[in-house]
């Protein structure tokens, strides 16, 4: 028999943090489900740099006091022409803006200043107000409309996973406005993801209540409203595209379809790429800069 060392120290520590959360349960369940916000809120560790066109020159902006960084690249104009627009790409949780390096030159081709960014705790940016340890969809709405007051309007918003969510927050409670958004793999609600979560740890009820309590307490908005079919009615109905895999292992591809039924939107759906794969597919680029640069519409008008 080969003992496996990591896989025998990760059980030990789950069940540690069950053995944990069962006695909390019983005798200090608002502890428990602060410690349990801070588990769930963790920041992942980061990606390692992905590569992106040449010709991006860096930026920083302050968000909530600090540094967010990314890449702007400008188009090329004739004289006495301008911009088709700007376009923004906010990636997920875990992710980081290069992650859209095969979206950048289409958009740029077609006329469009691209600017992407990491989040707080994500890629090259320093952590945000909740430390280095910890970050969440506010603090990544926060940071995407920091970067928006200093590159003006959209033509589109690019987002991914919980990328989607935090365009949302930004567009009810930011400044940020956009034309259009294009949501791929898009994280539609947490709800089922904190159940399974509370379902792996052994939270009792008394402990989940605590927890939703401690995520308002710190986010300022409750749990039933990390969904994006929510998030989405508090803002103005905007032309959407959605695009996500049938093989997304965390995003439900159930959930996609009844959130871009929700929305009015039209759904593309890919097969065997996944949930990171499906943002460098050559027909998904294509199909998202078509709808960015409005090419159906204007087909579809002649």
């Amino acid at each position: 028999m080969v003992w496996d060392k990591k896989s025998t120290i990760v059980r030990f520590k789950n069940g540690a943090v069950r053995a944990a959360f069962r006695y909390g349960e019983h005798v200090a369940p608002g502890p428990a489900g602060r410690l349990a916000r801070d588990l769930w809120f963790s920041a992942p560790p980061r990606m390692a740099e992905l590569p992106v066109p040449e010709g991006g020159e860096p930026f920083e902006v302050l968000a909530e006091g600090h540094a967010v960084r990314g890449l702007v690249w400008e188009p090329r104009v004739s004289a006495g022409s301008t911009a088709e627009g700007t376009v923004y790409l906010m990636h997920g949780r875990g992710g980081r803006g290069a992650q859209f390096g095969a979206m950048v030159q289409p958009l740029v081709d077609a006329g469009f200043r691209v600017v992407l960014l990491d989040a707080p705790a994500h890629g090259s940016s320093d952590p945000g107000p909740a430390g280095p340890r910890r970050t969440n969809g506010i603090e990544f709405a926060k940071a995407l409309d920091a970067v928006f007051c200093r590159f003006g309007p959209a033509e589109a918003v690019v987002a991914h996973s919980l990328g989607t969510i935090a365009t949302y927050l930004a567009l009810r409670f930011g400044w940020l406005g956009t034309e259009r958004l294009v949501l791929v793999a898009p994280m539609v609600e947490s709800r089922s993801l904190f159940d399974q979560f509370q379902a792996a740890l052994g939270i009792g009820r008394r402990t989940r209540r605590a927890f939703d309590q401690a995520v308002l307490d710190w986010v300022g908005i409750p749990v039933a409203e990390f969904d994006a079919r929510f998030q989405a009615g508090q803002v103005p109905a905007l032309p959407t595209l959605v695009v996500t895999d049938r093989d997304d292992r965390q995003t439900a591809y159930a959930d996609v379809v009844d959130f871009a039924e929700t929305i009015g939107a039209p759904l593309v759906s890919t097969e065997g790429l996944g949930h990171r794969k499906v943002l460098r597919d050559p027909e998904v680029v294509r199909t998202v800069v078509e709808f960015v640069t409005g090419a159906r519409d204007r087909a579809a008008s002649a």
